[in-house]
């Protein structure tokens, strides 16, 4: 039998079938990977795809596999921190990269925190996902408890609130980093340091926090200068005022982030305050921003790439089948030393 005897037009399952001498049902399975086809049936088919040019039907894979081949970036920013924070810009491109490995399409799910929170659970709820990879997770937001809840795969960049022990997920030890920058100031000869911490419903703003305030208790100086900001550098700007106005004494300030700490620069420039000579500053995450500021910024390298790498393939080792419980990954974070300290 040729090919010009088995299809007329464009390629169809039947046709496949007809070639390789099987029915539609082993063909259909042999193509989308289902189970009950012996080797020589599955060679046969393969064959037959090839010399046909058949494309298989995505919908029909879908029915036979139980799979998508897609995974949901969850993001519960608003729109306009995803597009200007380099953070998210890193993460989403390394995922991609990754999971285009394996064919996987990747869907990206914004909301800002709580808005927009059922959508986002109903949209997982009806498994329109393989997996899901959370990045900037809220306390309020419950995604660590619904994706353990639904067994979802998943990881998360960042250590979850809740459910720690049920889900997968990758971390830099921020509190190893925020201790090392305030180390580094008190080194320095500063003694009197203020931190602008991140939001207090995020362990990367807890946790950041713990740092700054470990290494004042340790070196006996007060940790009463703290300001909550949103890691963005309007926030660091209003912050920066704010801390300045409350705690003019400031010989030093601790900044949970390079862009907060990027306007927090602009606000003691405009206070008439030096840097480092009246305020010595450190960010953190080193993504690019903190070598074009004035002065260039100190920081904590946060390894971006390699943790968005790391969640991406926990992740598809859950696809796989082969991750046989939840695993966590915590990288070091490195100082970089820079002008403003």
């Amino acid at each position: 039998m040729t090919i010009d005897d088995v299809i007329k037009g464009s390629p169809t399952l039947e046709a496949v079938a007809r070639l390789a001498g099987v029915s539609r049902a082993t063909a259909s399975r042999a193509i989308n990977g289902g189970s009950r086809v012996s080797a020589r049936a599955q060679q046969a088919v393969n064959d037959a795809v090839r010399q046909l040019g058949y494309t298989p039907n995505s919908a029909a894979r879908s029915l036979v596999t139980r799979r998508t081949d897609s995974v949901a970036l969850i993001v519960p920013e608003p729109d306009e921190r995803v597009f200007s924070d380099p953070f998210f810009a890193r993460t989403l491109h390394v995922v991609t990269n990754v999971l285009s490995e394996r064919d996987l399409q990747v869907v990206l799910l914004i909301a800002r925190p709580n808005d927009d929170k059922q959508r986002i659970l109903r949209y997982l709820h009806r498994r329109t996902v393989d997996g899901a990879i959370v990045v900037s997770h809220h306390r309020d937001d419950g995604l660590s408890d619904e994706v353990a809840t639904l067994k979802l795969p998943s990881t998360f960049v960042g250590r979850p609130w809740t459910s720690a022990d049920q889900v997968s997920w990758v971390s830099t030890d921020n509190i190893d980093g925020s201790h090392k920058a305030t180390r580094l100031l008190i080194e320095r000869g500063c003694r009197r340091i203020g931190t602008i911490a991140g939001p207090a419903d995020m362990t990367v703003g807890q946790d950041r926090l713990v740092g700054w305030r470990r290494a004042l208790a340790e070196a006996e100086l007060p940790d009463d200068a703290v300001v909550h900001s949103d890691f963005t550098e309007a926030g660091g700007i209003e912050a920066g005022r704010s801390i300045m106005r409350a705690h003019p004494d400031l010989d030093g300030l601790v900044v949970a982030s390079d862009l907060m700490a990027a306007g927090a620069l602009r606000a003691l420039a405009a206070a008439g305050k030096r840097v480092p000579d009246d305020v010595a500053v450190t960010g953190y995450d080193d993504l690019g921003i903190s070598e074009h500021t004035d002065p260039p910024l100190t920081t904590l390298r946060n390894p971006i790439t390699e943790m968005a790498d790391q969640a991406a393939r926990l992740l598809l080792e859950q696809l796989d089948g082969s991750a046989t419980a939840p695993r966590r990954v915590i990288f070091t974070p490195t100082l970089v030393r820079r002008l403003s300290a």
